[in-house]
């Protein structure tokens, strides 16, 4: 399950694993109490629910970015499972945007609905940076 991909992909994919480890420090450092705005409300609303859910995604995202990183050999795998991760918390982006939650300098509508676009923008980020979209499209045409 391994393809080759360009020294531009391998530096966008390196990239994303550390914005991935800086995301999820900040999960469990400074931005926890925004993170929490991206907690879907159709979830409970206890304060130590929705924290388990922020320090548990942060945790996620830290172990995600270092594979990015780290796991070479297995970046279509990665690349696979990090779209699966961002398809998964997309609904909190959709509840912050429906609930008009402030946070991240999201503070408007437009701004909350503007950021709903880059959710897919980071799952073809995953998908190409990783080598896995060739792999994908060239699996589905077998």
């Amino acid at each position: 399950m391994n393809t080759t991909t360009s020294l531009t992909q391998n530096v966008f994919r390196v990239v994303l694993g550390l914005l991935m480890i800086m995301a999820g420090v900040g999960h469990l450092t400074f931005q926890r109490e925004e993170f929490q705005a991206q907690v879907p409300r159709w979830l409970p609303a206890s304060d130590a629910f929705m924290d388990f859910i922020v320090v548990s995604s942060g945790v996620v995202e830290i172990l995600l970015g270092l594979t990015m990183v780290l796991l070479v050999k297995h970046k279509v795998k990665v690349g696979i499972v990090l779209a699966i991760f961002y398809v998964l918390i997309f609904p909190g982006n959709i509840s912050q945007y429906t609930n008009g939650i402030d946070a991240f300098g999201l503070n408007t509508d437009l701004k909350r609905f503007v950021r709903l676009f880059f959710q897919p923008v980071l799952i073809l980020w995953a998908l190409w940076s990783t080598g896995a979209l060739k792999y994908l499209m060239n699996k589905q045409k077998k």
